[in-house]
């Protein structure tokens, strides 16, 4: 198998994922911020024109961070990032779809519509009205997000999981491109300190070394 790399935070969190994992898988790396991604070359390998992308050993592609750690925890099921039981996989999806579709897709987007907008402009159809928007209702679901948030420590209790990844990587993000959150949360702003001080963390922010 062949990982396709790239600086940004959805191969950030296939990377987070690899290491928490214990995986090691060859990698190239996509050059995103020169627009590599979206060249006729990349678009043979993903017509989406993102990453990060998996090559399987029969040559064919899966796109999506999201599909590519379900399949790798098939192969790979122990740690068990998603679950190890029906019940497991089921809570680790229910918080990974509160976690995407009301918090980080908000954050993506104002990024895509804010700061990134000199790059994305020629990329993406864009809305620079919407982004103060989108920041603010990406905060107000954090919040609403914070509320839900059970005895912990992470968002499936005892277990960490996928989901965790997914929340930090992108919080991590939006702290650094002018959507901080607020760490007075009572349950979020704990729980991002427990997120940042595993070893996976800072390690995800370095890209894969090449094949």
């Amino acid at each position: 198998m062949l990982v396709y790399d790239a600086i940004s935070p959805a191969p950030r969190c296939l990377r987070m994922f690899l290491l928490e994992k214990g995986l090691r898988l060859p990698a190239v790396t996509v050059d995103v911020m020169r627009g590599e991604n979206r060249e006729p070359a990349w678009l043979a390998v993903n017509p989406a024109g993102q990453t990060p992308a998996l090559r399987l050993d029969d040559g064919s592609v899966l796109a999506e961070a999201v599909a590519i750690a379900e399949y790798l925890e098939e192969l790979h099921p122990a740690p068990a990032l998603i679950g190890a039981t029906p019940q497991q996989r089921a809570l680790t999806r229910q918080w990974w779809r509160r976690v995407e579709l009301n918090v980080t897709e908000f954050i993506h987007n104002a990024f895509h519509y804010a700061e990134g907008l000199p790059r994305f402009t020629s990329r993406i159809p864009v809305a620079p009205e919407a982004a103060a928007g989108l920041k603010r209702i990406a905060q107000d679901r954090l919040a609403w997000l914070d509320g839900l948030f059970g005895a912990g420590p992470w968002l499936c209790g005892e277990r960490f999981s996928a989901a965790d990844i997914w929340l930090y990587v992108w919080l991590d993000f939006g702290a650094g491109m002018n959507q901080p959150f607020d760490r007075a949360l009572p349950n979020i702003g704990p729980w991002f300190a427990r997120m940042e001080a595993r070893s996976s963390a800072a390690a995800s922010r370095e890209l894969l070394a090449t094949a």
